[in-house]
């Protein structure tokens, strides 16, 4: 089951999200009880905190489930603050980050206007800029070689035409992170040219979903480029992900440009009392990211023993190749007779010769080594 997240009705049509096969539908497929589908495509991370069971038995919420939760969002608004270093009136709530994603598209972004896009990377940034009628401008990042970086120079000249530059660091799907002093570089240079030009520059969204698993951030450069926006979530590192809570941070004034498009309540009085005190429990942040990252090396270590090539991963998931897109769809459609869901990337993708997995539980992984070994041997006979 080849599928993306991403497709178009027709040529002159926005992008659309296309969901995920769901569990149902890959167990109906593919002939494997729903009960031992793994999903490893979804980038989540294993065991939530069990401060979750701690808060959900104190059963002391927001507010009552019957009523919506506070529309300033203080509490939650205050524990990210306090832990991403800004003031609190710096911090945007939205229900996840892909909320946070459409709404700096709504700030920024009218028909006619263009989105600069490093690719390969989410797919949300095209999504979100095509339904608000921009152009994108897709700029290709640096080899494999080069660690899939940002190319700073064809991301500056296509930033000249740009409304909004959307950047992710640590990247999806590749992993990697940019190299140090990269972000600081590109922001330079696009405020130069603005100066140069006469002109604003360009509003810049720096996607920073898994940024925790690196403790490196844009944070700091706040104060320094006009209409930067960082992303944070607490569905990665926090493995709260159907909590659904994401954060905009940046400067006042650049925040102002957004809050219109905030959506009454979107977000839970649960999610908001859970992702308070995941906030404010650092202990349980430190031991999730040391699971996963425990993990990440034993998964890379097993599968590269198979013969697999797992690419370098500062992240929850790692990207392995298969030389071709062929092969990587054979072992593909091999997982998921075995009821394991791999990230697939569609014909025309750069990373269609990829699969993409999720660092999931010590036992889930034990699974999909056990799987890529009898596929293995199964390529071999052939």
């Amino acid at each position: 089951m080849s599928h993306s997240p991403m497709s178009m009705a027709s040529p002159t049509a926005p992008a659309v999200y296309t969901w995920e096969a769901t569990n149902d539908a890959v167990a109906a497929k593919y002939g494997v009880p729903v009960d031992q589908i793994l999903r490893f495509d979804l980038n989540t991370s294993p065991a939530p905190p069990d401060l979750v069971a701690r808060v959900l038995a104190a059963n002391r919420f927001e507010t009552s489930l019957s009523e919506y939760p506070p529309s300033d969002y203080a509490r939650l608004s205050e524990a990210a603050a306090e832990v991403y270093g800004v003031r609190r009136s710096e911090v945007l709530v939205g229900a996840g980050a892909d909320e946070i994603l459409d709404m700096i598209a709504k700030a920024f972004l009218a028909p006619g206007l263009s989105a600069a896009v490093a690719v390969p990377t989410y797919s949300m940034y095209r999504v979100v800029s095509e339904q608000r009628g921009a152009r994108v401008i897709p700029v290709p990042r640096l080899g494999v070689d080069q660690d899939y970086a940002i190319d700073v120079d064809a991301t500056r000249t296509a930033a000249r035409e740009a409304a909004l530059v959307w950047l992710c660091n640590p990247n999806n799907p590749t992993g990697r992170s940019e190299r140090p002093g990269t972000i600081v570089r590109l922001l330079t240079a696009l405020a130069a040219d603005a100066v140069e030009e006469g002109r604003r520059p360009p509003a810049v969204a720096i996607d920073e979903a898994y940024a925790e698993f690196t403790g490196e951030s844009a944070i700091p450069l706040l104060g320094t480029y006009p209409d930067l926006v960082v992303i944070r979530t607490a569905s990665k590192a926090y493995a709260l992900a159907g909590l659904r809570v994401g954060f905009a941070l940046a400067r006042r004034e650049t925040l102002e440009k957004i809050e219109p498009y905030r959506p009454p309540g979107s977000v839970s009085t649960v999610s908001v009392t859970v992702v308070t005190a995941a906030l404010r429990d650092r202990g349980a942040l430190e031991a999730n990211i040391e699971r996963v990252e425990s993990e990440r090396v034993r998964l890379t270590a097993m599968l590269g023993e198979i013969g697999w090539d797992v690419h370098p991963s500062v992240t929850n998931f790692l990207l392995v190749g298969f030389g071709d897109p062929a092969r990587a769809e054979r072992v593909a459609d091999g997982l998921l007779h075995r009821g394991l869901v791999p990230r697939t990337f569609p014909m025309g993708h750069p990373l269609n010769a990829f699969l993409r997995f999720t660092v999931r539980a010590p036992h889930e992984n034990d699974r999909l080594i056990a799987a890529a070994r009898e596929i293995a041997t199964e390529e071999s006979a052939a």
